[in-house]
């Protein structure tokens, strides 16, 4: 019996801890280890030196876990709190909300989780690997975006269905100033037991120092009245801030398919870095205490509503349980639709509610029109590329 037969992305799994697969190992476009910097984070050089459960680096590593993981203090909100939720969004950059999934949408998504990454680790690895690694990721980490030919996972009608909830919507529409926002994109990442690296600190988009006069209006609509010179009619700079901080470009919910711990890899959020202008440090310059600063406590259901510009990054997942984060992307009412790409097939959208229907009305395909490469799952790029032009 193969250990994908009964593949679940919660509870106690046989899938994961590959001791063949040497730490710190990236692979390029084809599969082949390489040496150079990846595009997805940078080597942890405090990783373990063996991908086993019972190596000595393992076990000091899951002491130090079980003593200090997890962010103090951390405040998990409920859905009807929605004052609650953006102003700690808005302070923070990320807000934990707790029972965004009832059981049968959590189960729902827990399966379509596990289905696509069985996608994923159905292909061989090479050498004694049991699994081939995504390209420029560190080993046992995926996403289920940029596994996909299409980048995207809004052909899967299960993911679709995430888009408009009762649960987020109104939070949604309180971070954005109103219901003139969009979806953009969906997917999520992922580690299996045995990912024992850090993944870097890291920004899933640079911020946008612009200020287009829609931006400007979202604000506004949010409640901040910006102060101008009277000598130059120019804005102040505390306006200008303030503008920053309360207009996220792209805002990600990624939700829990299982309780959040301090040994199942957890995420970390860094708390107030969403409109920060220098880099985050490298893994070699990261202090513990942001290492630590994961979201342990966060349950399966909640949700972790991003702002995107936030630093944040993976944590090693010791147990024997997967940690799976699907997830759904949103741009702000003033970011250029135009650069979205159709990624929903025209059949998808059709099914939709109304109100999700004009949330994704950006990124749906004309009828009859299949996104190029949607459906096709690969760790290697070089396979995605080739899928996405079979089917362009």
């Amino acid at each position: 019996m193969s250990e994908l037969d009964d593949l679940r992305v919660h509870g106690e799994t046989r899938v994961g801890w590959c001791a063949a697969t040497p730490p710190n190992e990236f692979v390029d476009a084809e599969g082949r280890p390489v040496i150079a910097k990846p595009p997805f984070g940078d080597p942890d050089p405090r990783a373990p030196a063996s991908r086993s459960p019972d190596h000595p680096d393992v076990l000091a590593l899951r002491e130090t876990l079980r003593a200090n993981n997890g962010l103090r203090g951390l405040e998990i909100v409920q859905p009807h709190e929605v004052e609650r939720a953006a102003k700690i969004f808005f302070r923070d950059g990320f807000v934990v909300v707790d029972g965004l999934l009832d059981p049968v949408r959590l189960e729902r998504f827990r399966a379509a989780s596990a289905r696509r990454l069985r996608d994923i680790l159905e292909i061989p690895g090479e050498g004694g690997r049991k699994y081939v690694t995504e390209s420029g990721r560190l080993p046992h980490r995926y996403s289920y975006g940029t596994s996909s030919a299409s980048r995207q996972l809004l052909d899967d009608a299960d993911w679709a269905a995430m888009i408009d909830l009762p649960t987020t919507t109104p939070i949604l529409e309180r971070i954005f100033g109103g219901d003139d926002y969009n979806v953009i994109g969906a997917g999520g990442d992922l580690c299996l037991p045995g990912a024992i690296e850090y993944q870097g600190l890291h920004a899933d988009f640079q911020g946008d120092w612009s200020l287009p006069v829609e931006r400007i209006k979202s604000a506004e609509r949010l409640g901040v009245k910006p102060r101008y010179d009277t000598a130059t009619g120019e804005m102040d700079a505390q306006s200008r801030q303030l503008i920053f901080e309360r207009t996220p470009p792209h805002v990600t919910i990624n939700f829990l398919m299982s309780d959040l711990t301090w040994e199942n890899g957890p995420i970390r959020q860094i708390p107030g870095t969403q409109t920060r202008a220098q880099k985050p440090p490298s893994q070699a310059e990261e202090p513990d205490w942001m290492r630590w600063s994961t979201l342990v406590g966060a349950k399966a259901g909640a949700g972790v509503f991003r702002d995107n510009r936030a630093w944040h990054g993976a944590t090693p997942n010791l147990s024997r349980e997967i940690r799976a984060m699907p997830n759904v992307e949103y741009g702000g009412p003033w970011v250029d639709t135009a650069t979205f790409a159709g990624t929903m097939p025209h059949d998808v959208w059709e099914a939709l509610p109304p109100q999700a229907q004009r949330l994704a009305r950006a990124i749906k395909t004309a009828p009859g029109v299949w996104p190029a490469g949607a459906g096709v799952m690969h760790p290697l790029r070089a396979r995605r590329l080739e899928a996405k032009a079979a089917l362009a």
